[in-house]
């Protein structure tokens, strides 16, 4: 059993192999590395650009939080209501993430059923919509950093956002 960690949320996983992705925050295993490695590079000066898209980003992970929540429980298609729960989850995390670096307090979620559709589809379409802006937007905020730190997790944010994208194209096909 090795014990590693991810770079960019910091959550410890244990396995035989490092996983594809991270477990908790959906980080390609690039971003996996071995727990005695992991050093917490913290980001003492941010600038007030990173800062903004930073508040911009810790909405945006909040709200799509909420939708994923929502859309799992209005979703009667059982591996939909699966897909969503993790996607949920994961954006979770990613606030968590950002809220650490603003040292700030994570938002609450709390359930809200007028934040998605009652349609599996709709949702799928919206979700696809939701991870177009999100990489969009990391994308522009990974240009915009000047802090080496917050280029990585925006760069790997935008990464994992482009795997959710394909999770949601993919069933739209089927």
């Amino acid at each position: 059993m090795q014990v590693y960690r991810c770079k960019i949320c910091g959550d410890p996983y244990l396995g035989e192999e490092k996983p594809t992705n991270c477990p908790f925050c959906g980080a390609p295993a690039e971003y996996m590395i071995f727990a005695m490695d992991w050093r917490d590079p913290a980001i003492e000066d941010l600038s007030s650009i990173s800062k903004q898209n930073l508040e911009i980003a810790l909405e945006l992970e909040t709200e799509n939080t909420k939708f994923y929540m929502c859309a799992s429980e209005m979703t009667s298609n059982v591996e939909g209501k699966q897909l969503f729960r993790a996607l949920s989850k994961i954006e979770s995390e990613h606030a968590s993430v950002i809220a650490k670096i603003l040292r700030v307090k994570k938002p609450q979620v709390e359930l809200d059923k007028l934040a998605c559709y009652p349609s599996y589809k709709d949702n799928l379409k919206d979700a696809q919509d939701r991870e177009e802006r999100a990489i969009k937007e990391y994308s522009k905020f990974f240009k915009d950093a000047k802090e080496p730190r917050l280029k990585e997790i925006f760069q790997a944010l935008a990464m994992i956002e482009k795997d959710h994208l394909t999770l949601a194209k993919e069933r739209l096909k089927g």
